[in-house]
């Protein structure tokens, strides 16, 4: 049985069927594995074909260098070769059987010959099927499938081909993996492989910050994020590279028995956009409220836990490898997120100014970070704050349309401050035009001969005071 999608793909006169040609002429065979057949099989689209065969990577190259008009070899330690025709890529992959030492973060490259071992060694069962592609005309495809992964994708189950402490130890990064498929198809992980991730979870010690970013990337961003979040935590993964999120799990008011930091955390994070700025920082917007729990008259609170919060998701994310650029924005929006909470009585132009100046180009994904942070299960309390962001996005679009508000800067730069002054370059120059900026924000856009009259007054204060 071959899947709709892939009938286009693997009909005769294709490339693909080319291909399958000229490595039947070396006396080889050419599969097409992985992801794409599961996709098809899903009726999802899919970005890449993968192909698998018994030949070496030289003997790759050697098939496809008079039929491809370029061939690249980048990947030629791990067993991968690329072919490009016709403005397309082909990468085929020699079957393989790796296996990651006790103490190496890299795996032990090691090929096989047979598609039924290469199978084997994959992570799930559901991406250890195979089409063999005929080579002769008029020839059906033939389907591959020894660890029943269309049985698997029947039933939504996440499986792997072979015992799954064997599996998780050729590559601990699979039990990542395995919540990460939980989050992206919505399946649910088998008994023994959830049971193997627990017992170990410690083996991913071996695997470098980088791919467990970029799979938590991947988890982060799936249409069933909750799932994969709370298997993630239930099995003990997440606290060997998280362990924030462990600490997370209790009770804001002991006495009144609210929901946990935890639910809650997760419950925000499923509300939000897949984006992965966005839902990591849905992840990490609470994480500094263990650390600032009080109780008191009132019941508990958590002051300053998003300025808490801010630092400690600069340094997990900078432990995981995350860009500069997105520990920025990530950790601003944790910073930034109680700040509408604080305005109870009403938005005043000023404090409108400096939201957007604060948020900048986050602002979007600030405003629906603090719209997905309501859990509440009370209605009151939930229409509530929605009317209070619906007055503050009313007054932002109200002031846009008065005054410049997305670059708000003072009527005069920072030459003009130094030729009106008299200044060289130098700290003065930054005070000044820091008073400039508050006075904008203050009061609104103003007239350079305002501009003058500030610094008139300033510049006499400081000599008053010997500052000058």
């Amino acid at each position: 049985m071959i899947p709709p999608r892939l009938v286009p793909v693997l009909a005769e006169g294709t490339p693909t069927r080319e291909l399958a040609a000229l490595f039947a002429g070396a006396g080889k065979q050419l599969y097409l594995v992985g992801g794409s057949v599961r996709d098809a099989f899903l009726d999802v689209p899919t970005k890449d074909l993968d192909f698998a065969t018994d030949a070496t990577p030289q003997e790759t190259a050697d098939i496809v260098a008079g039929w491809a008009s370029s061939v690249f070899r980048v990947g030629e330690q791990f067993g991968t070769i690329g072919a490009v025709q016709g403005g397309k890529t082909y990468e085929i992959t020699t079957f393989r059987s790796d296996v990651y030492r006790e103490d190496s973060r890299k795996p032990k490259v090691e090929f096989s010959d047979n598609i039924e071992t290469d199978l084997s060694r994959r992570d799930f069962t559901v991406n250890a099927m195979a089409i063999r592609i005929p080579a002769k005309r008029e020839a059906e495809p033939e389907m591959v499938d020894p660890y029943n992964g269309l049985a698997d994708l029947a039933t939504k189950v996440i499986r792997t081909p072979v015992d799954p402490e064997v599996s998780f130890g050729d590559d601990p990064l699979r039990m990542l993996r395995l919540f990460r498929f939980t989050a992206t198809l919505g399946f649910a992980p088998d008994a023994a492989a959830a049971g193997a991730v627990a017992a170990m979870r410690g083996r991913l010690a071996v695997i470098s910050a980088e791919r467990i970013r970029d799979e938590l990337i991947k988890l982060i961003t799936g249409e069933h994020v909750a799932d994969g979040l709370w298997g993630m935590l239930r099995s003990g993964l997440a606290g060997e590279f998280l362990p924030e999120l462990d600490a997370l799990e209790l009770e804001q008011d002991p006495v009144h028995h609210h929901k946990d930091v935890l639910a809650h955390t997760i419950a925000v994070v499923a509300k939000t956009s897949p984006d992965a700025t966005l839902r990591l920082a849905a992840l990490f917007h609470d994480i500094g409220k263990p650390a600032t729990r009080e109780f008191g008259p009132q019941g508990v609170s958590f002051h300053h836990h998003e300025v808490v919060g801010a630092r400690m998701t600069r340094k997990r994310m900078r432990a995981l490898r995350f860009p500069k650029e997105t520990v920025r924005d990530v950790s601003q929006l944790v910073f930034l997120h109680m700040r509408p909470h604080t305005y109870k009585m009403g938005w005043t132009d000023s404090a409108v100014r400096r939201y957007v100046r604060d948020a900048g180009d986050l602002l979007p994904r600030l405003n629906e970070l603090v719209r997905c942070d309501v859990t509440t299960r009370s209605q009151k309390r939930a229409r509530a704050i929605a009317r209070r962001l619906d007055e503050l996005e009313q007054r932002i679009d109200e002031l846009r349309e008065q005054e410049e508000l997305d670059a708000l800067r003072p009527p005069i730069d920072g030459n003009e401050v130094m030729d009106y002054l008299g200044l060289a370059p130098g700290p003065a120059v930054g005070e000044a035009m820091r008073l400039l900026l508050e006075h904008r924000i203050e009061h609104g856009p103003y007239e350079p001969e305002e501009a003058h009259r500030l610094l008139d007054d300033w510049w006499a204060s400081r000599q008053a005071s010997g500052e000058t």
